[in-house]
């Protein structure tokens, strides 16, 4: 079996996730809204729990965790692991890796019937190639890659060990 490429090992994923955590509570620190996070199934649901758990222990608002799960490839239906309204709350969306957009985008389907205060994106690795019109807002990593590359997230006890070119 070929060694893996990483880019990113257990600790250097730790203190990025800790830093997005930073910059979400700094920037939310006035807020009282609630904060919604939207974890992408299945690595993006990891992220979101654990920038959860790092995140309320600088802010006082409430933060509330589900999931969305979605066919990435045709992402024609979003389906959210409950029924919220959004309106007048803080968004997050978080997925592990931003690749074309595309994910990020359609993430934003089920939202479009609320009025939100804010809508915002956090992926743990971005990717340069954007084919779609969405840039995070808040991003651990960025890499150039190429268009063949593969970027994967590893997952174990619900902790992000690495993160690998393929």
């Amino acid at each position: 079996m070929a060694e893996k490429n990483y880019i990113l090992n257990k600790a250097a994923a730790t203190q990025k996730l800790e830093r997005l955590a930073l910059e979400i509570a700094e920037q939310l620190q006035a807020e009282d809204a609630e904060l919604i996070i939207i974890g992408v199934r299945n690595s993006g649901l990891v992220i979101a729990n654990k920038i959860g758990e790092l995140v309320k222990q600088y802010l006082t608002s409430t933060i509330k965790i589900i999931d969305a799960s979605l066919n990435k490839d045709q992402p024609t239906a979003i389906v959210l692991s409950e029924n919220i309204d959004f309106n007048n709350k803080n968004i997050l969306i978080c997925d592990d890796v931003a690749n074309s957009g595309k994910t990020l985008l359609y993430m934003l389907k089920p939202l479009l019937d609320f009025h939100p205060k804010r809508i915002q994106t956090l992926v743990l690795v971005e990717r340069m190639h954007k084919l779609f019109p969405v840039k995070p807002d808040f991003v651990g990593l960025s890499i150039a890659t190429t268009l063949h590359d593969h970027i994967v997230v590893e997952i174990e006890n619900g902790e992000v060990s690495g993160a690998y070119i393929k």
